[in-house]
């Protein structure tokens, strides 16, 4: 059992100086648990950005540090945990500490911290909690002030800034380039964060200076061949953009695996239809730092899973996340939507979800017309329906839950598949869109994936039908 610090906080956005706050806490702690707090009450203003946004901006900021995590959860689950929560989250761990600024705790000695004042039993937390206390420059740590079990780390940050005031030198366009690092100013501007208006979700984008995480299909020679004519660009700790060599299958397992690389995915297809990729012609390799792409960011879906024994896991899913039948027998699944029973018994082969992307995939071949790329809704299809007659599917809202459970019993039982992985055999099968996982999806600007969506619902060979 170790040490284990708690910092949590808004981060909106993090900056450099939370970076050296947990630098300074790592040769204290054995563990330090990074923790986005989700909607607060008393803090409107972590709702200016989406959450998506947030938790990007986190695993950028402390990524590539020892003994450090970034949890999302708060962000996922649209929750906010108080301090005294995080023993029944973390307790089995370690001994806890919170991490907190001196701004919080002057004032203590008297019962006027703003951890007395501010949070909801605030007085008990302060005797009852292990507390480490970071000096902010300008608020002198004193003993009279500190809560009985504490202790002080000293922080030098002669460039510290507040979240507040680089959000206000982002809103009035002032600079702040050396308040965040280089990589968070990026995204901000990418998406035009911070700036009083909805952020953008597609953008135009250039590589500049390739640093390349490379993703070649093993199996694939000419996806091999690729990937040594890049290798002098090969930087797999610090990367500005992932590069995927194959086909969709390729693409799917890299975005799996790499997605908290929060860096644009760039694919070039060596594989069969290669939908997520890029045409090699589009992207010569020796051009590829300066060749213009569409960035879009396009959501995840978030899957949660429950077995016939019970046990329940997560899943997220780029593409689609599907139920099926196990065996002859058809299934029968109960559909609510948003907690109102929808479809009371489905009977059917199996019911499939999928986003704007995976629409150009299994759900296309069940007869859905592809979304729009820039298109924020999902879509719930049903396999060879039998009941109810002439149901097909349905367009749902981005903000939308759905709920599928089996009626079939050990008769009918169903198997889930999350991205054509299989989840194996489920009674309850829910399913909405991430509130954190994106995947920036990157597209040459002559042949994006709106271009490829217009060539499936436009055949090259349909002038000669007319």
């Amino acid at each position: 059992m170790g040490k284990i610090a708690i910092f949590s906080g808004s981060f909106n956005p993090p900056g450099s100086h939370h970076r050296l706050v947990v630098e300074a806490l790592i040769p204290h702690f054995d563990k330090i648990i990074v923790f986005p707090c989700g909607p607060r009450p008393d803090q409107p203003t972590t709702n200016d950005v989406d959450p998506w946004h947030r938790g990007a901006l986190t695993d950028i900021v402390f990524r590539g540090l020892d003994k450090v995590e970034v949890d999302l959860s708060d962000l996922e689950r649209s929750q906010f945990t108080t301090n005294d929560q995080f023993a029944e989250r973390y307790g089995h761990l370690g001994e806890l500490w919170h991490v907190i600024g001196s701004d919080l705790s002057k004032g203590g000695g008297t019962g006027q911290s703003v951890i007395h004042r501010a949070w909801e039993r605030g007085a008990e937390m302060w005797t009852s909690l292990n507390f480490c206390v970071v000096a902010r420059a300008g608020f002198q740590v004193t003993q009279d002030d500190l809560p009985p079990k504490s202790r002080v780390i000293p922080l030098g940050s002669p460039n510290s800034s507040a979240s507040s005031e680089i959000r206000e030198r982002i809103f009035k366009r002032q600079p702040y380039h050396e308040f965040v690092p280089q990589e968070v100013r990026a995204y901000i501007e990418r998406y035009g964060l911070y700036r009083g208006r909805i952020p953008a979700r597609r953008t135009n984008w250039q590589v500049g200076t390739p640093r390349v995480l490379l993703v070649a299909d093993p199996r694939n020679p000419k996806a091999q061949a690729l990937a040594e004519s890049l290798r002098e660009w090969e930087d797999t700790e610090n990367p500005n953009c992932v590069v995927v060599l194959g086909g969709d299958g390729t693409m799917l397992g890299a975005i799996r695996e790499h997605w908290r690389r929060r860096v644009p995915f760039l694919g070039i297809n060596h594989g069969h239809l290669g939908f997520l990729l890029n045409e090699p012609e589009m992207v010569p390799p020796e051009r590829l730092g300066e060749t213009d792409f569409i960035v879009r960011q396009m959501p995840m879906l978030y899957v949660e899973t429950e077995t016939p024994d019970g046990t329940k896991s997560n899943h997220l899913a780029f593409n689609d996340a599907w139920l099926e039948r196990s065996t002859s027998q058809s299934a029968w699944i109960e559909v609510s939507v948003n907690d109102d029973l929808r479809i009371p018994k489905l009977v059917a082969d199996g019911v499939l979800t999928c986003t704007a992307a995976g629409s150009t995939a299994y759900a296309r071949s069940m007869g859905v017309a592809p979304l729009l790329a820039d298109t924020p809704g999902w879509i719930l299809v049903g396999s060879n329906v039998m009941s109810p007659v002439g149901w097909k599917s349905a367009l749902l809202a981005p903000e939308t839950t759905v709920l599928m459970r089996s009626l079939g019993g050990e008769k009918r039982p169903l198997t889930a598949y999350v991205d054509g992985r299989s989840a194996g055999p489920v009674t309850n099968f829910r399913v909405r869109q991430s509130r954190i996982a994106t995947v920036e999806l990157a597209f040459s600007t002559k042949r994006d994936m709106a271009e490829k969506i217009a060539r499936i619902q436009f055949p090259e060979n349909a002038a000669g039908l007319i």
